[in-house]
């Protein structure tokens, strides 16, 4: 009996598909992100330094996680520009045409030294068409964040807070029916901004510009359909 079994066992062993090492994990390969970002103060960082403001929030933690290595940033970008002066700086620099990520926020100083909303209309879907082809001509790889509004700050004259929430809705109203007509995402960020009206802390020391803080609420605003299209296969 005993040698009966010992030959069962032997067949059942025999039987028996020797084991599998487990398939290895797919490799992960962290890319390389090239990101220009195009605008005035609030793009260049204006009262908070450049590494507090938007582009650098979003390339710091767009390098935490596994897929990205490193986001190569580039800003065309000056205090008190308008659409206009945008438009110079970057025929002056001439940056490259093969950028993965492009943002564009411009508007403004358009507002505050009252330039036509015409020309502004004009202005803005010239650079919106530009920073398409800045941005290997793919629109996908665009983003446009709506003009914050510089009336609830300290600076602003509060007889005139209206009038300029008004006016900044109209050069609004303006670069969103540009953006959405030529398939671009677009970010509204006007609203979070005037929450800065009853929280001095998102409103940066000179009384003028916005803090940090507000700036991450931004980043929050932007970093998940930035995040997807950027990580797209």
């Amino acid at each position: 009996m005993k040698f009966l079994l010992l030959i069962f066992s032997l067949i059942v062993a025999a039987c028996e598909k020797p084991s599998q090492p487990p398939e290895p994990l797919p490799t992960i390969n962290p890319i390389t992100i090239n990101y220009l970002a195009l605008g005035d103060s609030y793009t260049v960082g204006t009262a908070i330094g450049q590494e507090n403001a938007y582009p650098y929030l979003l390339k710091e933690k767009l390098e935490k996680t596994d897929s990205v290595s490193t986001v190569n940033v580039d800003v065309i970008a000056q205090n008190g520009w308008t659409t206009s002066n945008l438009r110079q700086g970057i025929f002056s620099q001439k940056p490259a045409t093969n950028y993965d990520l492009v943002t564009l926020l411009i508007g403004v100083n358009n507002q505050y030294q009252a330039k036509s909303k015409t020309e502004y209309r004009k202005e803005f879907r010239e650079l919106l068409e530009q920073a398409i082809q800045l941005g290997s001509g793919n629109r996908d790889n665009v983003f446009v964040l709506s003009v914050p509004d510089w009336g609830v700050t300290p600076a602003a004259d509060r007889s005139r807070k209206e009038e300029i929430a008004m006016d900044i809705d109209l050069f609004n109203t303006i670069n969103k029916e540009i953006t959405d007509s030529l398939g671009v995402t677009y970010f509204d960020i006007t609203p979070i901004s005037r929450t800065a009206g009853h929280k001095l802390d998102l409103v940066a020391k000179d009384g003028l510009h916005f803090s940090d803080k507000m700036h991450e609420l931004w980043l929050e605003i932007i970093y998940t359909d930035i995040k997807k299209q950027m990580l797209k296969p």
